[in-house]
């Protein structure tokens, strides 16, 4: 009987556990090592051992709507994507709110876990702390690890020959924080993902010039799009998942790249992936096309090799005089604190989890990690729909199939990853349909053809509108009474911040020269075909 649980971390993932745990009548004990809940969301001047960290200026990718936890949305009057400051704000509200900050104990740092002698039969953990210098050793009946994964940089400097004989300085993007030291300074910067194309862009207002080297490139979106609304409440919907799954994948792939060139010919600015196909999370940033098109920011190969003060590139171009280079090249996971790392599979920098939470080979399923997976979707709601799951499995309400069973299924969900992702991106699962997966199993998937008959409105805006957090308090454990409400008033919310003045709504008219137009055509075509 699963009663006590620890919960490594008190950033979203930790606080989404804490709260789960004692909505199912469990008693968490979350332990923090900072002075502070937020996790990756709170800014400091300096980066901190152990932790994750982020620059002054970044800003949420995901909009409001969508990245909320599912049963307390943001404040009506809140931007639609936010300054990390005030997202760090609403954390706190939520812990408040649920009144989460007795459960946690900070400045608290998890040394080791490892299993009881007679976990085969009780699958109980002894987790080993330090605060202030003393050791304390405690046994849990469950473990949620919810560290996060953007904590360890990977550096991989063997991949760049001669960086030893470079004379410039060279730092890992974990490690930026604000531009102003690097102004009048030639900057390359190496990774086309979210974080090198943020201060790719940031560095470019400041330094003489910026290079963004790419290995492979990236599809670019801006965080408004269709009519200026969000990205992700327009394109992460139910029934655009339906469609790419009914769809043949030649069809499926045209549509999506298609979509993707829609805006602008990524081949042009030199950011076209190498597989164009490849469904791997697209970069999302609003300046960075315009930096390229002002000759700011300049899109270079991958780098061939270091010399003391130049940059070789694959394509055979020299770049001299480069004084800095900013590695944004990812993390690595790691649980430095498990006695037994094997608990924690990696193969081939592969997750080895059931359902991306479970250890499979665990002989009692007592231990979970949230919020190892990547997605469209927001880490938020997602870690909360992990946890909700994970503590059914804890109660034994969720039976699991048996170790090979599971084997099979994280191989051949690893197998669909490579086709749709790439080799690169093995976190990246489709958001829908993992959420759904996890709602299924504990009753809290939204019933669409159910809802046709008892409530057509609310049916229609969860299949056709965007596929927001509130969907999965609807029903089951966890039920929220204001789900509804909030699903059918989400894009009130919305429009709210961006409606800041009473401006008159646009002319209906019909474009009567097109109109002409497509009725002329075919004549004048006649005429010129005549004429000639």
């Amino acid at each position: 009987m699963v009663r006590r649980v620890a919960v490594v971390g008190a950033g979203v993932s930790g606080l989404a556990a804490t709260k789960c745990c004692l909505e199912e009548g469990l008693e968490p004990t979350c332990f923090e090592r900072s002075e502070d809940i937020g996790g990756l969301w709170r800014y400091t001047e300096h980066v901190e051992e152990g932790r994750a960290s982020i620059y002054r200026t970044v800003f949420t990718n995901s909009c409001k709507e969508m990245m909320c936890y599912p049963d307390f949305p943001f404040p009506e009057d809140h931007p639609n994507y936010m300054h990390n400051a005030r997202l760090q704000q609403y954390i706190r509200d939520y812990a408040q709110h649920f009144d989460l900050l007795r459960h946690i104990r900070f400045k608290t740092v998890v040394t080791n876990i490892r299993k009881r002698p007679d976990f085969c039969a009780t699958g109980q953990w002894e987790v080993v702390t330090q605060r202030d210098g003393k050791e304390e050793t405690a046994v849990f009946d469950a473990v949620m690890i919810c560290s996060g994964h953007h904590i360890y940089p990977n550096l991989p400097l063997d991949h760049f020959p001669g960086i030893e004989k470079f004379k410039g300085c060279y730092l890992h993007s974990r490690e930026y924080k604000e531009p102003e030291k690097f102004r009048g300074k030639k900057v390359l910067v190496v990774g086309l993902g979210n974080s090198g194309c943020d201060i790719a862009v940031e560095l470019s207002t400041v330094a003489s010039q910026v290079y963004l080297s790419s290995r492979s490139g990236s599809w670019v979106l801006g965080r408004i799009c269709d009519h200026g609304y969000p990205w992700d409440m327009v394109i992460i919907t139910r029934f655009r998942t339906w469609l790419d799954s009914i769809l043949p994948k030649a069809v499926s792939d045209w549509l999506y790249v298609r979509g993707m060139n829609q805006l602008v010919k990524h081949e042009n600015f030199g950011l076209m992936p190498v597989n164009r196909t490849s469904r791997k999370e697209p970069v999302l940033n609003d300046d960075l096309l315009s930096r390229i098109t002002c000759g700011v920011v300049l899109i270079k190969p991958d780098v061939k090799e270091f010399r003391e003060t130049s940059v070789v590139f694959q394509d055979g171009t020299v770049q001299d005089d480069v004084d800095v280079v900013v590695f944004a090249t990812g993390y690595t996971y790691s649980y430095p604190f498990m006695e037994d790392e094997s608990i924690i599979k990696s193969r081939n920098n592969e997750v080895t989890l059931y359902k991306s939470i479970l250890p499979p080979h665990l002989e009692k399923p007592t231990m979970a990690v949230i919020g190892l997976v990547q997605s469209y979707g927001s880490v938020i709601p997602t870690a909360d729909l992990q946890c909700r799951w994970t503590i059914k499995v804890f109660q034994g309400l969720c039976t699991l199939p048996s170790v090979s069973k599971m084997m099979g299924d994280i191989d051949e969900k690893m197998r669909k990853k490579l086709l749709w992702y790439g080799s690169s991106t093995t976190l990246q699962t489709e958001y829908i349909t993992y959420m759904d997966e996890l709602a299924s199993a504990i009753g809290a998937k939204p019933n669409v053809l159910k809802l046709l008959v008892t409530d057509p409105r609310l049916a229609l805006e969860v299949f056709f509108g965007p596929c927001t957090p509130y969907q999965f308090r609807l029903t089951g454990p966890g039920q929220w009474s204001g789900a509804r409400r909030a699903i059918l008033t989400q894009w009130d919310r919305m429009l709210r911040p961006t409606r800041t003045r009473i401006a008159p709504d646009a002319p209906s008219i019909f474009p009567i020269s097109a109109m002409l137009g497509v009725l002329f055509l075919p004549l004048l075509l006649l005429l010129a075909v005549l004429y000639w």
